[in-house]
């Protein structure tokens, strides 16, 4: 069970900084900007570590799929927060019915 837990902990890792190497992204101005070209390499580097090791022991399609709607649903809330894209009746249901999802995939992970 604790080996599990650790996954888990090292999955919620993975997505966290896929919401930092995905948000820099927008931020580096194609290499041009020093400091944001750096976090998203070092965020792009840490978060697939951290999902390899995630995958280690959770199911391949629960991890991945975790992860990325971490990320998906993080920069969404970044991009809507602090970069100007729109926020919507519609964007923060579909958001919330993700969020949704990942938790279901966590409930029926079968560990």
């Amino acid at each position: 069970m604790a080996n599990t837990s650790m996954a888990w902990i090292y999955l919620v890792l993975a997505g966290l900084l896929e919401i930092g190497f995905a948000s820099a992204i927008k931020l580096m101005d194609g290499h041009k900007n020093i400091p944001w070209t750096i976090v998203f390499y070092v965020c792009a580097i840490l978060s697939f570590g951290f999902l390899e090791q995630a995958a280690r022991s959770l199911p391949i399609g629960t991890a991945y799929a975790v992860w990325t709607g971490i990320g998906g649903v993080g920069v969404a809330i970044i991009g809507m927060a602090f970069l100007g894209d729109p926020v919507t009746p519609w964007r923060v249901l579909f958001l919330a019915l993700l969020v949704t999802a990942l938790v279901g995939l966590k409930l029926t992970a079968g560990h």
